[in-house]
């Protein structure tokens, strides 16, 4: 639990700042920008499928056919051919199907491959602050669920609804070179089915909307319950947080039951329209047969091709269920892909430069406000000034603001009123200007050098070898079953939370950044690493500017200047002497802290298991 946490505790009618999502229009626009890269594929495709539903369609008049034939008592020998023909008709339309659903399923997997890198891509790069502001569920259910309804549209309703609207525009179009009134009738129940569709758009756009942000915020309710397990029974707030849970779940369900009900409305609907037009065609063949206008062959196969527009009819139809479901979705993936890139080369630097005359590696806090939100203010009227190369320690409270403060100058957030300036921050470089390490530290999936190089792709082994030096990480990583190769994270080897500590601050040394942030981060290492991660710390900020939020006063001991926080603002500033002589509210939290440390019959600088100030 962050030390501001007390500041920006979040009830469960907290309105959270979503991240975009794309319009109708742009999501469209974004879809025709996809599939114009696939321009000759598209084409293709949907020429095979048109291909596959042309010969489809010989079907029903050898049928009729056929009626003829025994309606007029003609030999047996005259049923040969067309039931020949039968089987190379159904043969083909197999054939061609099956080879145009696969080029059309390969065209939506290469789209949507496309829209997920560029999703991913324009994730990694959103501003912190908006990703907080959002929460992590929001993120992470279009990552998970919106990807994953929009993949299974992509792997079944696209080719299926492909083929139903190219099955439905041939068959009326057949229908109309038998007799124009067998169209005529078939098209009596196109205003009961054109209403049902409207309706059903209507109403199921916003509640799939409604529904994934429901879905979202069960998601991130989950997330914060989960993740802040521990402080929720040290607190006693298993019942609130149950209750936070069991409220955003049953909302969820509701919108999702909304949902199933009006699914089984729309069928209703679509039923009285097959029933209507099916009689309409038949009353038109019996007047048209009876006045000598068609054979019943030819009615017959006027009243199967309509009968046949009963799957592809529906099937679109009950496609507008996954598609408006999936377009939520894709309109929420779009939102975010649709971010104009903002790498480093073109975004403009989180911190301003702090002055000509200012030594690179300087870092100027200059009346810096800061609040979550709206009249509750977590900083007040900061000013501090970081040398370069100075190593500065952070202390106070719970709730004092440390956190905050050390994600400004980070420049994770932006301050709502003052400054946060760094001398040399418009210069080019290999590296952030700003790196910072928390206590929550990720092992990604892979290698250990692979993970070590996200800090810095083209680092070599000697490189990888001296940043784990550095942080005393060299030993135990050789003695790994495969070295720098032992796979680590998800599945593979399990690291300590020591080393996995480690490993980010060697991460630190190879991005070389100029200032360094470490915001509780010997925080998870317990009695036992805490020494060693100490070392590590100041080894690997030796020679750079470095604001420490102390979790353990011996850290704060060993800093060039120690800063003091109590409720947002900046009560002491001085040398661990200085401010002990000076008796105030760092020399009260070293008694307490070093009284501590003497019960249990251990010097305090020798102590590794300090209790958090």
């Amino acid at each position: 639990m962050s030390d501001d946490a007390s500041n920006r505790s979040e009830g469960p009618m907290t309105t959270r700042e979503l991240l975009p999502t794309a319009s109708a229009a742009r999501t469209r626009a974004a879809v025709r920008e996809l599939v114009g890269s696939y321009r000759w594929a598209a084409v293709g495709s949907f020429t095979t499928m048109i291909a596959a539903t042309a010969v489809g369609l010989l079907l029903q008049p050898l049928l009729g056919h056929m009626v003829d034939v025994v309606a007029d008592h003609r030999p047996p020998g005259d049923l040969t051919l067309p039931a020949v023909l039968l089987v190379l008709v159904a043969l083909a339309q197999g054939g061609t199907t099956a080879l145009g659903l696969s080029l059309v399923s390969g065209l939506g997997e290469t789209v949507l491959a496309r829209l997920r890198e560029r999703f991913v891509d324009r994730a990694l790069r959103l501003p912190l602050e908006q990703v907080e502001k959002a929460g992590t569920g929001d993120l992470s259910a279009r990552v998970t669920r919106d990807v994953s309804v929009v993949g299974e549209a992509v792997r079944s309703a696209l080719p299926e609804l492909a083929r139903s609207l190219l099955a439905i525009v041939l068959t009326l179009a057949a229908m109309a070179v038998l007799d124009w009134r067998f169209l005529l009738a078939a098209l009596v129940a196109v205003p009961v089915q054109a209403h049902t569709a409207r309706w059903y758009v209507r109403n199921a756009v916003p509640l799939y909307a409604r529904q994934r942000i429901a879905t979202g915020d069960q998601q991130q309710q989950l997330l914060d319950t989960i993740a802040g397990a521990g402080t929720v029974r040290a607190f006693r707030l298993e019942r609130q947080h149950t209750e936070h849970v069991t409220e955003r779940s049953s909302a969820a369900v509701e919108l999702t039951m909304r949902g199933v009900k009006l699914v089984l409305r729309f069928y209703n609907r679509l039923h009285v329209a097959e029933y209507t037009g099916l009689a309409a065609v038949l009353v038109t063949g019996f007047l048209l047969v009876r006045g000598g206008s068609v054979s019943i062959g030819t009615a017959t196969a006027a009243a199967l091709y309509f009968h046949s527009l009963f799957t592809p009819v529906n099937s679109a139809l009950v496609l507008l269920d996954d598609a408006q479901s999936a377009t939520a979705a894709l309109a929420r993936l779009v939102g975010v892909a649709d971010r104009p890139a903002t790498g480093p080369e073109r975004q403009a630097p989180a911190h301003p430069p702090a002055g000509a005359d200012a030594a690179p590696g300087t870092v100027g806090v200059a009346g810096v406000h800061h609040a979550y939100e709206p009249g509750r203010p977590v900083l007040r009227d900061v000013h501090l000034t970081l040398r370069a190369g100075e190593r500065v320690a952070l202390v106070g409270p719970s709730g004092a603001g440390k956190t905050t403060l050390a994600k400004l100058i980070a420049g994770v957030h932006r301050p709502t009123s003052g400054s946060v300036r760094l001398a040399g921050a418009g210069a080019s470089g290999t590296g952030p200007p700003v790196a910072l390490v928390t206590q929550e530290t990720h092992v990604f999936a892979g290698s250990l050098a692979e993970d070590l190089r996200l800090a810095r792709a083209d680092a070599t082994d000697d490189e990888l070898r001296t940043a784990l030096a550095t942080v005393d990480a060299l030993d135990w990583v050789e003695a790994l079953p495969e070295g720098f190769g032992t796979v680590v994270g998800e599945g593979g080897h399990r690291l300590t939370p020591a080393r996995v500590q480690q490993l980010a601050l060697a991460r630190l040394v190879l991005a070389d950044p100029p200032v360094a942030v470490l915001d509780e981060a010997t925080a998870e290492a317990g009695s036992t690493g805490a020494r060693l991660l100490e070392r590590a710390v100041a080894r690997a900020v030796e020679g750079r500017t470095a604001l420490v939020v102390a979790h353990r006063l011996t850290q704060a001991a060993a800093a060039d200047r120690i800063v003091v926080m109590e409720d947002g603002r900046i009560v002491e500033s001085g040398t661990h002497d200085e401010l002990c002589a000076a008796e105030g509210t760092y020399a009260s939290l070293w008694q307490a802290w070093s009284g501590t440390r003497a019960t249990a019959d251990q010097p305090p600088h020798t102590a590794t298991a300090p209790t958090r100030p």
